[in-house]
């Protein structure tokens, strides 16, 4: 199948892909040959090393290939650059650092290594391995990887607990003792703790001593004075245990060198500059003016109405509540911003030839502010930095993405629908961003498209992009876009893709007044029910928490009723496979509230011995919505079904155990049925089974 793919599209915006991949393979190479500290995170910076060196192959295998790369693997590279340069700063940190104080830090530490182990795993998110030209057991090691990744757990190392609470005891000791008391501690059992830690001679302690002084230092600015005195206490005591170990006074010799470690900014002045919006240039071409700032456009966009402003300009616009076209008047029907690329194009020339910068100088204050922020990060990882950078490339990718969906072959279409929807799996900002760079109306389009995959890819991008809030906004206003989902929940070419649509209705229909528009529509709620009839276990999951949403507005009630959706839940209820009880269940309780689903549950003669067995056995939620569908039925002239309670001999005594062990909630509903059938047995008479 593989052999049969187009060549992948290049994006030319990043580093060049074979200086990508002799970085990740020096950097690689680097963190393979560092040494294990013997002392502190020795797990989990050689599980760290083992994973880094998993990925070299990836790396090599690749170069040795020498085709070029989709863009989103272009992405993951770099990401995967990123984050191991972190790594290999942590790795560093813990070896070159102090020991006293990485102990002190040890979950902190050990919650950073697991991070950069989860963003290897968000990396390899977007890695598109099918169109990679790879050995199936270098694939395989990446898949494994990926999982792993994905699943680690943090770990911390009991043994460097209990080093670090030998330390705190031995502190505390110390400063309980008079100076005379001293004389009788127990020096076998320091020397024994700070050994094994690394420290056996007077020089070990000197270069402990002077790193801690170098990290009091660091976090005066940002660590707080918690941090700095505690920093101190630990100082004090490697001080005081090198006297008593080696009788040497000269505790303080390492003082004004590790002083001098700190660097002096009081020198550092801006260089004076401008902003851009200061400058007057009174040649630029009408053209190429923002019609909002009148300012030159730099990031030029299309808007609905056909119209190009600058993207910051016209995104305050939006954002600030209007839907309409400033030049116009006109309500925009999607507020999707699609790149000018033939604008931006010639603006960018004109701005060459004319020397005028393409980004915007900063002020004065803002540069200040900026070094600032920078002094306050040395000798730590410039995690702003990274994010600003994943940013640029995340923007770069999206919109040479978005520009094959609009004009590539087929077959660049259909790779680059995969492409987003991989890009769309990574982050909130991810989405933002793709967005923005116009994607969505071209996944509306290619909803009706023959070709299964790329129908199939365009719905998952979909429901990715809208799992960001703004996003569900633009697609619900997007033309023929809730059409389109529905055409593919109903008639979908793939399992998938059905599901995928269920899910995407169920992500839209969390904003309110979407659940209205969506189940007015005469398909969506028939083909969510019939997804629940004959769906595989996931996609009845996608069906039932979509139709719950539905549910949850009024005037969908009765659709859902009317459509046949209660039998269906009902034996979801006595034959669970599909794992979802508990939203069967809830989607239950809510039809209650429509006199044609209390009706119809009221005549099913399984669902109270059902109601009653999961009172008995299930735990949590779903006792509370049994609960509350059985004090639904019995109650308003429910005789019939509190007839049929009462003589079930495990009623009474399951409602009881929930009236005395169950949530405040089911409490009070399992008190209130119990009066309702006390109730009800002295006016009837009734027996209890």
């Amino acid at each position: 199948m593989d052999a049969n793919l187009p060549p992948p599209m290049v994006s030319t915006g990043f580093l060049p892909t074979g200086s990508l991949l002799e970085s990740l393979i020096h950097i690689s190479n680097e963190v393979m040959s560092m040494e294990r500290n013997a002392f502190v995170q020795v797990k989990n910076a050689s599980a760290m090393i083992r994973r880094i060196k998993l990925l070299s192959s990836l790396y090599e295998e690749i170069q040795e290939t020498n085709t070029p790369l989709p863009p989103s693997s272009i992405l993951c590279l770099t990401e995967l650059f990123s984050v191991v340069q972190r790594g290999k700063l942590l790795i560093q940190g813990c070896q070159e650092g102090s020991v006293l104080w990485s102990l002190v830090q040890t979950e902190t530490i050990s919650s950073q290594f697991q991070g950069i182990v989860n963003e290897i795993g968000r990396a390899l998110d977007i890695l598109p391995l099918t169109l990679l030209n790879l050995t199936a057991d270098t694939k395989e090691q990446v898949e494994l990887l990926h999982k792993q990744a994905k699943r680690v757990e943090l770990f911390v190392d009991n043994r460097e607990i209990q080093r670090r609470e030998e330390i705190f005891q031995l502190m505390a000791i110390t400063n309980e003792k008079t100076e005379k008391e001293k004389g009788y501690l127990d020096y076998r059992k320091i020397n024994e703790v700070f050994s094994g830690i690394g420290l056996a001679t007077s020089f070990d302690y000197d270069q402990e001593i002077s790193k801690l002084r170098a990290e009091s230092e660091k976090q005066k600015g940002t660590g707080g004075l918690i941090v700095v005195s505690n920093i101190n206490n630990l100082t004090s005591l490697l001080s005081s245990v090198k006297s008593m170990l080696f009788n040497d006074d000269e505790t303080d010799k390492t003082n004004h060198d590790s002083r001098q470690t700190t660097t002096s900014f009081s020198n550092y002045h801006s260089s004076p500059c401008s902003s851009y919006s200061q400058l007057i240039f009174s040649n630029i071409p009408d053209e190429f003016r923002c019609p909002i700032s009148l300012d030159l456009m730099r990031d030029p966009v299309i808007i609905a109405s056909g119209h190009t402003y600058n993207r910051n300009s016209i995104a305050q616009w939006i954002n600030s509540g209007h839907q309409t076209c400033p030049k116009t008047g006109k309500r925009l029907i999607h507020m999707a911003l699609i790149p000018n690329y033939a604008l931006k194009s010639l603006i960018h020339q004109w701005c060459q030839e004319n020397n005028v910068p393409l980004i915007e100088a900063t002020s004065p204050s803002s540069s200040k502010t900026n070094y600032t922020k920078r002094k306050s990060m040395e000798e730590e990882v410039n995690h702003v930095s990274a994010t600003d950078t994943a940013i640029s490339a995340v923007k770069m990718t999206a919109e040479f993405l978005v520009g094959k969906l609009a004009t590539g072959s087929t077959d660049e279409q259909r790779q680059a629908a995969y492409e987003i929807r991989l890009l769309a799996k990574t982050g909130m900002e991810d989405r933002r961003i793709i967005a923005e760079a116009g994607a969505i109306p071209f996944l509306v389009a290619f909803l009706g498209s023959d070709d299964p995959r790329n129908q199939e890819n365009s719905v998952t991008a979909l429901l990715n992009l809208s799992i960001y809030e703004n996003n569900k906004v633009l697609i619900m206003s997007a033309a023929g876009a809730i059409d389109g989902v529905i055409d593919v929940l109903q008639t979908g070419k793939t399992t998938e893709a059905r599901e995928n649509a269920a899910a995407t209705i169920f992500s839209l229909s969390m904003i309110h007044d979407y659940k209205a528009v969506i189940g007015a529509h005469p398909r969506a709620v028939p083909a969510l029910v019939r997804l629940l009839s004959d769906g595989t276990a996931a996609g009845k999951k996608d069906a039932v928490t979509a139709l719950f949403n539905l549910a949850v507005c009024g005037e969908n009630k009765r659709n859902v009723v009317v459509w046949g959706a209660i039998p269906l839940l009902i034996e979801i209820l006595i034959n669970d496979q599909a794992g979802i009880t508990d939203d069967a269940l809830g989607v239950l309780a809510l039809l209650l509230g429509c006199s044609e689903g209390l009706e119809e549950m009221r005549k099913c003669r399984v669902l109270v011995p059902c109601l009653i067995d999961l009172l008995r056995f299930r735990s949590g939620k779903g006792k509370e919505h049994s609960i509350t569908i059985l004090l639904g039925l019995c109650k308003d002239g429910g005789d019939e079904v509190a007839r049929r309670l009462l003589l079930n001999p495990w009623s009474v005594p399951a409602l009881q155990g929930l009236a005395a062990d169950g949530s405040s909630k089911a409490r009070r509903k399992a008190d209130a049925l119990l009066r309702l059938l006390k109730r009800f047995c002295v006016q009837t008479h009734t027996p209890v089974g």
